[in-house]
């Protein structure tokens, strides 16, 4: 059976992501598991003082994820089977363990709202989930519904050391499992490949995704995530898959020209997988 893991701080962006997770599970057969991690605030103070106690802590979030699951069975009307988890600890440490532990079809999270506010409180945890977890994480914005489904996805590649980058398997099997097209976007801007090192990896590319007959989009554009995010509205695609590359990324994602830009502005759910090990 496949699991949708769906992290919530119970924020209206985490609820928007559940929405969205559920209708994904019910289009695909998938139980739901809600999780919650909560941490013990301390009051900086000349000495340290616990606000809360834990077992208060753990109360209060098993009674709101309660309320959740109650919600959204009646939603679903009994559709999906969902399981709810709280537990104390660090969110992304205790995300990983979860995830190896129930090895989830993906992690639905919310993304990055528009102020800096929305962007500190919630978008932290959202982009060190892209940067540290070793399963499929989708971001989604808030507002944005899960219908008509996944009909159109965009791969966004930069046609450099593809067999050695891309995670081919992880990527055939999302895409079969909605039964969706799927269009290779690269967006070139100050090219410094030559055209014969251009032309090998795409015959790479080409032949790892054959049985899923890609469409390939040569975008020019000076700002890559623009360029990515103006052809997916432009096209009507339903979800961006990105790839985090270690090599590339994990220096750079706080930086305007990453990931994190295009989790930050883009208006469609953003899917990020991590480079074949």
């Amino acid at each position: 059976m496949n699991t949708i893991i769906v992290p919530t701080d119970f924020s209206p962006a985490a609820l928007n992501a559940l929405n969205y997770a559920a209708d994904m599970a019910i289009e695909i057969n998938a139980d739901i598991h809600l999780l919650h991690i909560y941490q013990v605030p301390i009051a900086i103070i000349d000495a340290p003082l616990v606000l809360v106690s834990v077992d208060e802590l753990k109360e209060g979030a098993e009674q709101q994820l309660a309320s959740l699951k109650q919600g959204l069975e009646h939603v679903t009307s009994g559709k999906i089977k969902i399981s709810t988890e709280a537990i104390l600890g660090d969110p992304i440490d205790e995300l990983q363990k979860v995830c190896e532990r129930v090895h989830p079809f993906a992690v639905v999270m919310g993304s990055l709202g528009h102020s800096s506010l929305e962007r500190s409180l919630f978008g932290s945890t959202t982009l060190s989930a892209i940067r540290h977890i070793t399963y499929p994480v989708i971001a989604v914005p808030i507002g944005k519904e899960y219908s008509p489904g996944i009909k159109k996805a965009g791969l966004a590649a930069d046609l450099r050391a593809v067999a050695q980058t891309t995670p081919f398997e992880a990527i055939q099997k999302f895409i079969q499992k909605f039964n969706a097209e799927l269009h290779v976007l690269n967006v070139a801007y100050k090219e410094t490949q030559s055209q014969e090192e251009k032309d090998k990896e795409l015959l790479v590319m080409k032949n790892a995704l054959k049985d899923l007959n890609p469409q390939f989009h040569f975008i020019e554009n000076s700002d890559v995530e623009q360029g990515i995010e103006d052809f997916a509205v432009n096209n009507n695609l339903d979800l961006i898959i990105a790839i985090p590359k270690k090599h590339k990324l994990l220096d750079g994602i706080f930086k305007k020209s990453s990931t994190r830009q295009l989790i930050y502005e883009s208006s469609l759910p953003v899917m990020c997988i991590h480079e074949e090990m």
